[in-house]
């Protein structure tokens, strides 16, 4: 079963597992939260734009929801008025310290941010009926007020990549080699050693011949003490397969594909363009729909006519795709020029001289 975060229930340590631990799930955050934030868009007003474009330490409000959104589930963009009631400012909350306050039919009425001891509480819609907290929310098949983010499904691969990394360091700690037993073997079967002795010979052990600078270092045994190997060897284990493995979970889990991580053994797609064609289609375009949908849909009420949408036409991955759109509408002869336009959503008729 996923892990469901709710209001923020272990989500920093999972979090922090995830994003700052592991090389493959950040990177397949800052791929999709990258794009998403440097995407060319179609924005109906300069004040909406002036809002999108607001650089807050390095980051946009589009990096910070975007990321949110991917690994909570759920982004919460709160609009903040100047003193004459028009917006100033949207401020991407952190998800883990919302709690959404339901009304007595079930929907939300205000929502509680909270930061250490202190705890905020922001009504859902303004005196005027105008939304305050645009909430963003992923589908979740058990809540009715959370969603469930990428990071919830990929907690396991997540937790076996980075136990297998912690196993490589340990390894290379201890002198890349399996380790093994110390046994004492003078000949009496009865004989043992001390308390004293074996205290004596474990601290010698780990201060003269374990870690990665007494690599190669030979093993001096005094009489009755031979080494034994123990550990399976890393091709015993499939080590390596099972990590590889982890990683494409991981990958698979946001979103992205296998061979845009650099994986090895990954032949999905025939090549790297194709790979990123797919992104684009299957993730990103899918996820820009639904950020700047409800993103346009909490603002339209403060701004009338609001739209953020992505245009296409500047995505570099889906040229392709857009050459042959449009050689098959030019060689069309059933259509008229403005029928033709309209297909490739040229709105904006140029009517040449001489045409009706």
């Amino acid at each position: 079963m996923a892990v469901q975060f709710g209001n923020g229930a272990n989500y920093i340590a999972h979090a922090q597992q995830a994003y700052c631990e592991n090389p493959v799930a950040q990177r397949a955050v800052r791929m999709i939260t990258d794009a998403i934030s440097g995407a060319v868009l179609k924005i109906s007003s300069p004040e909406i734009a002036a809002l999108i474009d607001k650089n807050d330490g390095g980051f946009t409000i589009l990096e910070d929801v975007s990321a949110h959104f991917l690994l909570h589930g759920n982004a919460f963009i709160h609009v903040q008025c100047d003193y004459l009631g028009r917006i100033s400012a949207l401020y991407a909350l952190r998800p883990d310290r919302v709690k959404i306050i339901a009304g007595d039919d079930g929907w939300p009425v205000a929502y509680q941010y909270q930061i250490g001891q202190n705890v905020s509480e922001i009504a859902a819609y303004d005196e005027a009926g105008r939304p305050q907290i645009i909430h963003l929310r992923g589908f979740s098949p058990h809540d009715d007020h959370y969603g469930t983010g990428c990071l919830a499904a990929s907690m396991r691969a997540v937790a076996v990549h980075n136990a297998a990394t912690k196993w490589n360091e340990a390894f290379l700690d201890n002198a890349a080699r399996p380790s093994g037993a110390l046994i004492y073997d003078p000949g009496d079967p009865t004989a043992t050693l001390t308390s004293e002795q074996f205290d004596r010979l474990k601290s010698e052990m780990e201060a003269g011949f374990s870690g990665a600078y007494n690599a190669g270092r030979p093993l001096l045994l005094e009489g009755g003490l031979k080494w034994q190997s123990l550990s399976m060897s890393p091709a015993d284990m499939d080590f390596v397969a099972l990590k590889a493995a982890s990683a494409r979970e991981i990958s698979l889990a946001f979103g992205v594909p296998p061979m845009l991580m650099g994986l090895p053994g990954d032949n999905s797609y025939a090549n790297y363009k194709e790979a990123n064609r797919a992104l684009w289609r299957l993730t990103l375009i899918p996820m820009c729909n639904k950020i700047f949908g409800a993103i346009s849909a909490g603002l339209n009420p403060w701004v009338k006519g609001a739209k953020i949408e992505l245009d296409l036409d500047m995505i570099t991955a889906l040229a392709e795709d857009r050459e042959k759109l449009w050689a098959q509408v030019s060689s069309a002869d059933f259509l008229s020029k403005e029928e033709k336009r309209a297909m490739l959503g040229l709105t904006h008729l140029c009517v040449e001289a001489g045409d009706e």
